[in-house]
């Protein structure tokens, strides 16, 4: 551009910013060479040649013993680590599975005084109230897993929670023709409902409201926290001929029917937990749906990063795409 307009670039740079004085003609002859070829600032060299760092507040339950968290966090980590000559830092802040850890993080969060926030809602309402009172900080969020944001306040990488659940609807329906008896099977830790496992749950009632002439099917529903997990029998599942499971906790229904030799039960569930893959593997389990946790993690701190680093225009949802696994179609990732 300095060629262009036969200046040096010092004045152009004065130009564009507008720090100090400049001809009239000057800035007018530059203004028509940004006209006619288009100007953009190199922000990624800026930054560089500024050494500006970056900091991402990372928010999410504990991953020690649960491998569906502890795939977001190395897709996190692999962002992190792709990202760092950008200088981008990551700062986590685990909570376990209990209200008391995730109201004590909240505080730790609020107080961390960083540029972005990656953010996993569990519990729905203690999550609503974190975010309307961390918008007055005014720093992009992301969140992953369950979106929680009805008035796309804050961004989402993950899947359609909804549109999953429907899903599962139409795979219990498929190439079924007699009275089919279904069982939600609900296996909670001390949450009793999070976002993401109500709207799977209306997502697949849905399907069934939206084609009414399913008249052969007939729902039930039973519910059993982590502490009652040995209290699953048989009468649970009598009659029963297929079985949603709306998290990622199929397994434990598979390993009891399993166990007890009974067959021809059709299981949907979530995730490719190595329990889920173990059954899906022994035919037990029919259907996953894999959410692709590392994906979302890293998809996560990539939209922070094009957001804050690169300060480019970027989409609020990112959906990733429902992707149903068999036995016939599973193939490990190689090490």
């Amino acid at each position: 551009m300095a060629e262009l307009a036969n200046i040096s670039p010092g004045t152009v740079d004065r130009i564009i910013h507008n720090r100090g004085q400049a001809a009239q003609e000057t800035v007018d002859k530059v203004n028509a060479i940004i006209e006619q070829f288009g100007y953009k600032r190199n922000i990624l060299a800026s930054n560089l040649a500024l050494n500006k760092k970056f900091r991402f507040a990372v928010f999410l339950p504990k991953s020690e013993t649960l491998e569906y968290w502890k795939s977001q966090v190395s897709g996190i980590e692999k962002a992190a680590l792709e990202f760092s000559k950008f200088g981008i830092a990551l700062e986590y802040f685990f909570y376990d599975y209990t209200l008391i850890s995730f109201k004590e993080t909240v505080k730790k969060v609020m107080q961390f005084e960083g540029d972005g926030l990656l953010f996993a809602p569990i519990f729905y309402e203690d999550s609503v109230q974190f975010l309307n009172e961390y918008q007055k900080k005014n720093i992009p969020v992301v969140m992953i897993d369950s979106n929680i944001s009805d008035k796309n306040e804050h961004a989402y990488v993950g899947q359609d929670a909804f549109q999953s659940g429907y899903l599962a609807g139409r795979l219990i329906s498929f190439a079924v023709k007699n009275e089919r008896q279904v069982l939600i099977f609900k296996i909670t830790r001390e949450i009793e409902s999070t976002s993401v496992y109500l709207q799977r749950i209306d997502g697949f009632y849905s399907y069934f409201k939206d084609h009414n002439e399913l008249t052969n099917f007939k729902f039930s529903e039973i519910t059993i926290k982590d502490s009652g997990i040995d209290k699953l029998n048989l009468e649970m599942f009598s009659g029963i001929n297929s079985v949603f499971v709306p998290n990622s906790r199929a397994y434990i229904v598979a390993k009891f029917l399993d166990e007890n030799n009974i067959k021809g039960v059709r299981i949907i569930g979530y995730d490719l937990l190595n329990e889920n893959i173990e059954y899906l593997n022994k035919g037990v389990i029919d259907f996953l749906i894999n959410q692709r946790p590392e994906q979302q993690g890293y998809l996560g701190i990539n939209y922070l990063y094009k957001k804050l680093v690169l300060q480019e225009a970027v989409e609020q949802t990112n959906y990733i795409p429902l992707e149903i696994i068999l036995k016939e179609n599973y193939f490990p990732a190689k090490k």
